[in-house]
């Protein structure tokens, strides 16, 4: 029994360190985690609820938004029960889905990237044909492979490792992301090629058109009036603040993933926490401050109740 057990749960061994102060941790990462939702809701509902940002480049912040959400929720309630637990498990199989949800997201977030650059592309240097080109079916395209080719290749790693032997139940990790290839007796060829393409086509690939999308946009624009390379500053900026956000940390994954196992085990969490903890809340911070439209609401709507306070009092 005690064996079938083993071959069924693994342990996320790096807790060791901080149970002796679980509860202080718990209430930072359960702040953290509410203030990711909060911030991300908040412009979410913004846009869905003002009609004049129902247009490409809102609905495509909205889709980030929402996939930072989603990719939060993929690890913030697990961390947070480990935290109060005496042990820290998890079965292979949930793992292997905390793998596949972390990995999708993180390929759709450069997937909506590269679909933004897109949108960007043709508002400023084919303006006459934006509304032909970014028609209703055009977002509802980009948007459904945005989340379903990341899920189709990660989907193939997850499966592939699900049939595979594994020699270790210790993850070096504070949650499954591909430190789960530790756990296997042997990496297959399989689950090796289609790591290669994944990289590819889900972050190297987006990375180099959205470069040169960009790059077609600022050689535009340095051609034109002013009024049009204001307006791709404008516009342009907050993307590349996420897309270079989003490329350091996954840098930053993948250089995890290949660090030695005696690496100190304190700065290996701390690397690993930085995966998580900063992207999520700096997005909804840039688009909030930095796109006119959805900073101009955001100040109604919390200048309003205040309006309404004077009001009152006045009358």
């Amino acid at each position: 029994m005690d064996q079938e057990l083993n071959f069924t749960y693994v342990t996320l061994d790096w807790y060791v360190d901080i149970n002796k102060y679980r509860y202080v941790y718990f209430f930072i990462m359960f702040a953290l985690y509410s203030l990711i939702i909060c911030t991300n809701s908040t412009i979410v509902y913004i846009i869905w609820i003002h009609k004049n940002l129902h247009e490409p480049m809102y609905i495509f912040i909205a889709a980030l938004l929402l996939n930072s959400v989603l990719y939060s929720t993929t690890i913030y309630p697990k961390l947070l029960i480990d935290f109060l637990s005496e042990k820290q498990v998890t079965t292979y199989s949930a793992c292997l889905f905390q793998f596949f949800m972390f990995y999708t997201l993180g390929g759709s977030e450069f997937f909506l990237l590269a679909a933004m650059a897109y949108d960007r592309y043709v508002a400023i240097c084919k303006p006459l044909q934006y509304h032909i080109i970014m028609r209703k079916s055009t977002v509802s395209i980009f948007l459904i492979i945005a989340w379903v080719v990341p899920g189709c290749h990660i989907a193939v790693q997850a499966i592939g490792s699900a049939n595979i032997k594994l020699c270790d139940f210790n993850i070096k990790g504070i949650f499954c992301n591909n430190a789960v290839y530790t756990l296997l007796c042997e990496r297959s060829r399989l689950i090796t090629i289609f790591g290669v393409v994944a990289l590819l086509d889900l972050a190297v690939l987006p990375m180099l058109f959205i470069v040169f999308t960009y790059t077609k946009i600022f050689i535009v624009s340095y051609q034109s009036c002013k009024e049009i390379q204001k307006k791709a500053a404008e516009t342009c900026l907050p993307h590349l603040l996420v897309l270079i956000s989003a490329s350091v940390f996954f840098v930053y994954d993948v250089s995890i993933a290949r660090v030695e196992t005696n690496f100190p085990k304190t700065v290996r969490i701390v690397m690993t926490l930085q995966v998580v903890l900063y992207h999520p809340i700096f997005n909804p911070f840039i688009y909030g401050l930095k796109m006119k439209q959805i900073s101009k609401h955001l100040k109604r709507c919390f200048h309003r109740p205040r309006s309404i306070l004077v009001l009152k009092v006045n009358a």
